[in-house]
């Protein structure tokens, strides 16, 4: 099996950034992504922890301290990829270059312009089958929420024209599951896995781990993908 983790770990982690290594190390993935990593001494630490847990091979973008943005951290050797001159957010994006597929880190902003989903589609052109994980910010209206408040659904769409797989819809339908709530209890499917068609095949599963969002350990469920 080849284990992928993505999750927003809030703010950076604060005071949580041992329990979240100690999650790490329960779910022992070969790829984390973390969102919301910021470059400051918390985000050493989990840097640091994480090389320690044989995470050897890294990337991240050199990002203000202040801002969220992406890491990636691999246990298996892997080429890395920064996208410094997109127009806007240009920390929200980071690429781990792997022999079968590439895998893409996103931390896309909440309702507001951007240009990133057409940087992934740019990116989806040059032909390399890949993996686009993280925390969209956004997904499909009526099913990954009750109401029709995302922005970018259609971008979702052409990804899909392009050859792309929502994974955990591939393995569970139209299944209702939220990976973030909001302080009036609405649940929304912000993360989200993408992967090529081709790696469809491989996918043994894809799911939430809930109860670290539900244990306070971030406001984000984490998400894994197994392929084998």
């Amino acid at each position: 099996m080849f284990k992928i983790l993505s999750w927003n770990i809030l703010q950076g982690g604060g005071k949580r950034c041992l329990s979240i290594i100690k999650m790490v190390k329960e779910v022992n993935p070969d790829v984390l992504v973390f969102n919301e990593f910021h470059n400051n001494q918390n985000g050493l630490v989990l840097r640091t922890k994480l090389l320690a847990a044989g995470y050897l091979y890294q990337v991240a973008t050199g990002a203000p301290s202040s801002e969220n943005s992406v890491l990636i951290a691999s246990k298996f050797p892997c080429d890395g990829k920064l996208f410094p001159d997109a127009p806007d957010f240009p920390h929200g994006i980071a690429m781990a270059g792997f022999p079968a597929f590439n895998l893409y880190g996103l931390y896309l902003p909440h309702k507001k312009k951007h240009t990133l989903f057409d940087l992934i589609l740019d990116e989806i052109e040059k032909g390399t089958p890949s993996i686009f994980v993280g925390d969209y910010n956004s997904g499909k209206n009526y099913i990954d929420q009750k109401g029709n408040s995302f922005w970018y659904s259609d971008k979702l769409e052409k990804m899909e024209g392009a050859g792309y797989i929502d994974a955990f819809r591939h393995l569970h339908g139209d299944v209702r599951e939220y990976s973030w709530y909001s302080h009036q209890g609405n649940g929304f499917r912000y993360d989200h896995t993408y992967i090529h068609e081709s790696i469809a095949p491989l996918v043994k599963s894809c799911e939430y781990l809930h109860e670290y969002r539900e244990n306070k350990l971030s406001d984000h469920s984490p998400m894994i993908l197994e392929l084998g």
